[in-house]
């Protein structure tokens, strides 16, 4: 097993790649950021569920993908604060993305949430990833 520099990046390729694929299903290791992630995406609908699997030696996250008229429901996923390079915005700053057709992810003082969330209840944080 190796060593990654960036855990989220790594889960968010998995999935745009697994999306692309078609296939049904993505499996990535677990940890509670990421659990926090796919909670987001499933309540946005970009996702049908994702459950935590605990049978094996390290617990893995596996997410089912949500398809309507055989395309895909994630069009795009970018990662936006990387280790390398932090990205912080203020409530006032959340950009929105595709005009307010997809979402941006924060990772805030009150936890993960999406950007209208986060406008919602005046906090800023740490831009995650936007999905379209």
């Amino acid at each position: 097993m190796s060593h990654l520099s960036d855990p989220i990046a790594d889960f968010l390729t998995r999935l745009r790649n697994s999306t692309g694929a078609m296939k049904a299903e993505t499996n990535a290791p677990y940890s509670k950021m990421k659990a926090e992630i796919a909670r987001i995406l499933k309540q946005e609908g970009y996702i049908t569920d994702y459950e935590v699997n605990t049978t094996g030696d390290f617990p893995e996250l596996r997410i089912t993908n949500k398809f309507v008229n055989r395309v895909p429901a994630i069009t795009g996923l970018k990662r936006v604060s990387k280790p390398g390079l932090r990205r912080y915005v203020g409530s006032q700053e959340i950009p929105r993305v595709l005009g307010g057709l997809g979402i941006s992810i924060l990772s805030t003082p009150r936890g993960i949430v999406t950007g209208r969330e986060a406008k919602k209840q005046n906090v800023g944080g740490e831009l995650l990833a936007y999905v379209w």
